[in-house]
């Protein structure tokens, strides 16, 4: 008897032979005969059973090892990620509540009513960002259960089953492509506290005009002289800068001048706590006013030393009737109605808000939330008459 009509296991129905080749363009098991040339899969391409089954084996192999790497990754995730989040949700909404509490005792009369509807919307978020990651966890324990289950039938399959048996179990690739349909967790804003919740333009806008109506809280701010632009003329009190476009022959060059842009930093630095300042702009058509971060250039005429047009400055400006705030080249226009004569900046740096605020009409000309690092300086820029420092 020869090799393919001999061995235990089914036999083909035309010859009688083992079933010891695979049709692939059929797809099922077939005898020596049929593979041959006068069989009924002459001309279609069939490979030896043993090898299309140590092909599948292998397929498993991998398959396995990629579930296990995937597990892996979840597990990772579930442990380390997602308390982080949790945290830092409960860390960000508890920053945010004493914000709006803090902010409301200065005009508590006034908002009542404000204060309930702010403390619900964090509460709300925060408990939305605590249900997000909640599901999150319930989500990649079912996946990581369901994954382990994929798994731990593959494995049986591969140990169990006959080269028969496997060649012709439909459920691995089942199984195969359900484990391809869990995907790997990526990063969604879902899981994130969203500090917006914590923002009113109502409560900016009392907020301010309570900060700016007490005063108490104005900085004396002065300009440092060794910063002055030779295109700037600096007062004897260092609170005026006047434009010249002539430069200087008289300045003495340093390594912390401006020695092209009209720009001027101030003495003082401010690296916590709530800050305001206030300049009169009212003669002037071009100016900036704003904060930087000691790191900003001071030389050459590129971009690098030019007020809000680099990630060193955050400026508001105005260039004829064109007003725009400016940060690291991405300058934001600004519809006003008027010219405002006195500019009020105040810098936040426990909520990390930087605001501008016209004090004649009690308006917030814009605000912007930034990561800020390092000691801000106020900053000031001039191309036309004067700009003065109010004390």
């Amino acid at each position: 008897m020869s090799e393919d009509s001999a061995g235990p296991g089914p036999l083909c129905p035309e010859h009688g032979q083992a079933l010891s080749w695979f049709c692939c363009s059929e797809r099922r098991p077939v005898c020596a005969a049929c593979a041959g040339l006068g069989g009924r899969c002459r001309g279609h391409r069939t490979r030896r059973a043993e090898e299309r089954a140590e092909e599948l084996r292998n397929k498993i192999v991998d398959q396995c090892e990629r579930l296990q790497l995937q597990s892996a990754s979840i597990s990772k995730y579930v442990a380390e990620v997602l308390p982080g989040k949790n945290q830092r949700a409960v860390s960000t909404a508890s920053a945010a509540r004493e914000l709006v509490l803090q902010r409301l005792n200065l005009v508590r009369s006034l908002c009542e009513t404000e204060e309930q509807r702010l403390l619900e919307q964090v509460h709300g978020e925060e408990e939305r960002a605590h249900q997000s990651i909640l599901t999150q966890r319930v989500h990649w324990a079912e996946a990581l259960q369901k994954l382990d289950t994929i798994r731990t039938g593959l494995v049986d399959m591969l140990t169990s089953m006959d080269d028969l048996q496997l060649i012709n179990e439909q459920e691995i690739f089942e199984r195969s492509e359900e484990a391809e349909g869990i995907l790997d967790p990526q990063e969604s804003k879902k899981l994130n506290f969203n500090e917006k919740c914590a923002r009113s333009l109502l409560l900016t806008q009392l907020w301010a005009t309570a900060v700016f109506g007490s005063l108490s809280g104005t900085e004396d701010v002065r300009i440092d002289e060794r910063t002055v632009s030779p295109f700037l003329q600096l007062s004897d009190d260092q609170r005026t800068l006047t434009f010249n476009a002539k430069k200087s022959k008289s300045c003495v060059d340093g390594p912390e001048r401006f020695d092209h842009w009209p720009n001027a930093l101030s003495a003082t630095s401010f690296e916590g706590g709530l800050h305001t300042w206030m300049v009169n702009v009212q003669n002037s058509c071009a100016y900036k006013v704003g904060v930087a971060v000691s790191q900003l250039p001071r030389k050459g005429s590129g971009s690098d030393s030019r007020l809000g047009h680099n990630a060193f400055s955050w400026v508001f400006s105005r260039y004829d009737q064109e007003f725009c705030f400016s940060h690291d080249g991405q300058h934001e226009p600004l519809a006003l109605l008027r010219c405002p004569a006195q500019l009020g900046v105040l810098l936040d740096l426990q909520a990390q808000e930087l605001l501008f605020y016209e004090p004649a009409s009690g308006t917030v000309l814009h605000t912007h939330h930034a990561s800020f690092s390092g000691p801000l300086f106020p900053v000031f820029a001039v191309a036309d008459q004067t700009i003065s420092i109010v004390h």
